[in-house]
């Protein structure tokens, strides 16, 4: 089978290479892979910046989604055929986050996604909704899964303010899913066009942050000087300042992302005066996954993206890598 694999770190080595096929052993599932996604994470990995002592070689991505090819002895959950998604950590199948259940994440502790074939355990999948198409469902497992619980983290209720940072995967599953709960929803991007199209999934008010860098006041004019009920903060601490001063009083902000670095030490005060929740966001388990396919299959949803042919997977991080892509980076595997 064909596969990409990181042999040394760097866009540029990421290598295309043949690889043995594996037969499914006891409670194991050979999939045939369909569809890829890339999340910010899989570039990290690629350039040795999110672990530099990740073992090597090592097949990148956590997202994908594909159909069962066969299955192991003991295996009665799937059957030839199924479609199915990878969860993102294969141990954590439910509960809280344990170090135990931390580990075996595809495409860091274990090989990943990117590959024609991928042998999983029988609880390491989840079927796909139906109405989706494989390059859909392959951008579910991490970007998806961690939008849910971010807006798990805030306690919406109807009518509630949700701030997004960006128009990233999670953003925009963050804006899509939000609008599901009767959330409204308001944004920031440094992009008009970007602004443009996530008006049409839903947006109720944006800005153009390179226009008017004052955001965080931006938003407070927009909830008539309260703030965001929740702030769905992908930036890191280049943004969490100005997050901190754009939630409410009492408000929530799920903190899912380093895309921005900063010389500011953690801004302690306006947690401690606002009484803000601080909470981290680190994916889901696979109950959390199924619960969300639920959600989205009865509301028919889709996800939003931008489709490459995986041969193309240096083209695809190096567009995540200039930050101009529009919600999911997609790899249709043929």
């Amino acid at each position: 089978m064909r596969a990409w694999q990181i042999s040394s770190f760097g866009i540029d080595s990421l290598e295309f290479v043949e690889r043995p096929i594996a037969e499914p052993g006891p409670g194991e599932v050979l999939v045939k892979i369909r569809a890829v996604s890339f999340n910010y994470r899989d570039l990290l990995m690629v350039k040795g910046i999110y672990n530099p002592k990740l073992r090597l070689p090592r097949i990148p991505c956590s997202d994908g989604a594909g159909e069962v090819v066969a299955v192991g002895e003991g295996v009665t959950a799937w059957k030839p055929k199924d479609r199915v998604a990878g969860i993102f950590m294969q141990n954590w199948l439910d509960g809280p986050l344990t170090p135990a259940k931390a580990k075996g994440a595809l495409g860091g502790d274990i090989d990943g996604m990117l590959a024609e074939r991928v042998i999983l355990k029988e609880t390491g999948l989840v079927a796909i909704p139906e109405h989706l198409s494989f390059e859909e469902a392959a951008t579910l497992p991490c970007a998806a899964v961690t939008a849910w619980n971010a807006l798990s983290a805030g306690n919406l209720k109807p009518g509630s303010t949700v701030l997004i940072l960006g128009t990233g995967g999670v953003s925009i599953f963050a804006l899509q899913l939000a609008r599901l709960r009767g959330a409204r929803v308001v944004g920031i991007s440094g992009s008009d066009e970007k602004l443009s199209r996530a008006y049409s999934l839903g947006l109720d008010a944006g800005l153009n942050y390179r226009e008017n860098p004052d955001w965080d006041r931006w938003v407070l004019d927009e909830t008539g000087g309260e703030g965001a009920d929740l702030v769905v903060e992908v930036g890191g601490l280049g943004t969490l300042a100005r997050s901190l001063r754009a939630v409410r009083m009492g408000g929530a902000i799920a903190q899912i992302g380093v895309l921005t670095g900063g010389d500011e030490p953690l801004p302690l005060a306006p947690i401690l005066h606002k009484q803000v929740r601080l909470q981290g966001i680190y994916v889901g388990s696979r109950k959390d996954f199924e619960e969300l396919n639920r959600a989205i299959a009865l509301t028919v949803l889709r996800p939003a993206g931008e489709n490459f042919h995986w041969s193309q997977a240096r083209e695809a991080l190096a567009r995540m890598e200039e930050g101009s892509h529009f919600g999911k980076l997609v790899l249709t595997v043929a």
